[in-house]
């Protein structure tokens, strides 16, 4: 009885192992040797980036080095679609929002644990928000940006209404705000271990997501692992992911055509062809939703004065940059947001590559040659792939016109830090987008009530300003648009930015890799991504 019980279930063993093929299982022992070997060898995928994080705190980060680990950590009440900005369930399985617009009411999951073993619930939903409400302005930079206005907290009153049932009371209304708080910066955190953590919750991270946080080597390395309690029956696939630091964007190519690592971003657009050709490997396009752009400090010299800031949008031969440095993978930009942003203005004119005009504007406003600093970024970026070759290039166009610029730069999270006190001259910058709306963008980045956090240009307009906050609450997506599109010419008028490019970002990976959807915003999941 026992030999025909083994037999038995040796042989339905190998109808599991050959599930979905129809052809006839081996009965050789040594193939069934070597697939359940294949099976149960851990799922490890190694991710190569082009810098490290930030912080682990979601809440506190604004950078895609620290949400691109944060996003597999922690989870949000809403999601994104797996390639898009449309919400869905998240930790919230269904809401509802009052005639007014003011009141949303949010069911939660059931069952769902935090990494430490506490329970969600509605409770620590109210701590969360209360956390970034009450925090320093300085430490929530993206709650101050997505959830204040004019000095106002959006979110009037957050409270539980039994185990499951949260409802927020907003203020005013606000028309992007179930896109808000499906943002990666609005995961929900352990009350218990930010409590206990404090300011060093970001190096001790603890959410609910499909991994939880095993260690941290800086400037190396972070390791994260599959969490047996996750709430979604069967996910994640993979046991571990290591997030590896390789900010040399070749040595990373040539780190993923080595097998040393199995998925990289960052590949520079001159590199996507060897990729395809290479049957070991895929290439994998971001559809584009971001900006890179040259911010001009509106509070220093010279750029506080708007002639010397149009005169360098003259001076740079911005389509010489996408040729040189995008190999057809990118556009020029003229706005501060993308085209496929609803509200995004076609019918402004870009600048063009004038020299003698800039050099014209420069005498009008008594520019006198003083050198000016150009701040390079020290990484690769989804929307400049090269950030120091760029630099260059606007380095040599400024000569042209009489500009001196010295190229400076430091470490990526002391050049962010720096840059949002108003320490640059000229810095280059960029954003993808969190959701998909206008406002994440014009607001975000150039609004007032973001200076000192995502505004690190400084720049300031009342005409705009008024705009803006109209169109947050403007539910009419025609009159919210035409509101954007008002405030697309003032900044091209008043031109705190030179607008260089929007970009396709290049990801590459092992064709083995299966699974992976590279998202919009920049913050993949990786919960269903497996290795074949």
């Amino acid at each position: 009885m026992l030999l025909a019980l083994s037999i038995f279930l040796v042989a339905c063993g190998t109808d599991k192992e050959n599930e979905g093929n129809s052809s006839t299982p081996s009965t050789d022992s040594t193939d069934d040797g070597g697939k359940e070997e294949a099976s149960s060898k851990p799922q490890i995928l190694v991710f190569g980036r082009g810098g490290d994080s930030v912080s682990l705190d979601p809440g506190i980060v604004t950078d895609g080095e620290s949400f691109k680990v944060t996003q597999n950590l922690f989870e949000t009440l809403l999601n994104f679609g797996e390639d898009d900005t449309t919400i869905h369930p998240g930790l919230a399985k269904e809401w509802s929002i009052s005639e007014d617009g003011l009141t949303y009411t949010f069911q939660l999951q059931e069952g769902v644990k935090f990494h430490d073993g506490t329970d969600f619930n509605a409770e620590a939903v109210v701590k969360n928000v209360n956390r970034w409400k009450g925090g320093k302005e300085d430490d929530f930079y993206y709650f101050n940006s997505m959830f204040k206005a004019e000095g106002q907290d959006i979110i009037a009153d957050v409270k539980a209404e039994g185990d499951y049932t949260v409802v927020f009371t907003l203020s005013r209304q606000q028309a992007p705000f179930l896109k808000n708080l499906a943002m990666s910066p609005f995961g929900i955190a352990s009350p218990t271990a930010f409590e206990a953590s404090g300011d060093k919750f970001g190096d001790e991270p603890v959410g609910t997501g499909p991994f939880k946080f095993v260690d941290w080597k800086r400037n190396d390395s972070i390791t994260i692992e599959k969490f047996a309690d996750y709430w979604q029956e069967g996910l994640p696939k993979l046991d571990k992911v290591i997030f590896r630091s390789i900010p040399d964007n070749s040595a990373r190519l040539n780190d993923l055509v080595a097998g040393n690592i199995d998925l990289a971003d960052g590949i520079n657009p001159s590199d996507g062809a060897t990729i395809e050709s290479n049957t070991a490997l895929q290439l994998i396009e971001r559809p584009s939703m971001n900006i890179g752009y040259l911010g001009l400090t509106s509070t220093r010299k010279p750029f506080d004065n708007k002639l010397v800031r149009q005169a360098v949008n003259y001076a740079i031969d911005k389509q010489a940059i996408v040729d040189a440095f995008f190999e057809g993978r990118a556009e020029v930009a003229k706005n501060p947001m993308p085209p496929s942003i609803s509200g995004y203005n076609d019918d402004i004119e870009a600048y063009p590559y004038d020299p003698e005009k800039a050099k014209a504007l420069l005498a009008e406003a008594g520019y006198d040659g003083t050198p000016i600093e150009l701040w390079a970024m020290p990484v690769p970026r989804p929307y400049m792939p090269d950030g120091a070759k760029v630099a260059e290039v606007i380095q040599k166009n400024l000569e042209d016109v009489g500009m001196p610029a010295k190229i400076v730069t430091y470490e990526w999270a002391t050049y962010l830090d720096k840059a949002k006190n108003g320490e640059a001259d000229a810095f280059m910058l960029g954003w993808t987008g969190d959701n998909g709306d206008a406002d994440n963008f014009i607001y975000t980045l150039l609004d007032e009530d973001n200076i000192g956090s995502n505004n690190y240009t400084y720049f300031k307009n009342d005409e705009m300003h008024k705009l803006l906050i109209q169109a947050q609450s403007e539910t009419d997506e025609n009159v919210r648009n035409e509101l954007y599109k008002q405030a697309q010419v003032i900044i091209h008028e008043e031109a705190p930015w030179v607008p260089l490019a929007h970009s396709t970002p290049l990801l590459g990976a092992k064709a083995e890799v299966k699974g992976f959807k590279a998202h919009p915003t920049g913050s993949d999941k990786l919960l269903n991504v497996s290795i074949e």
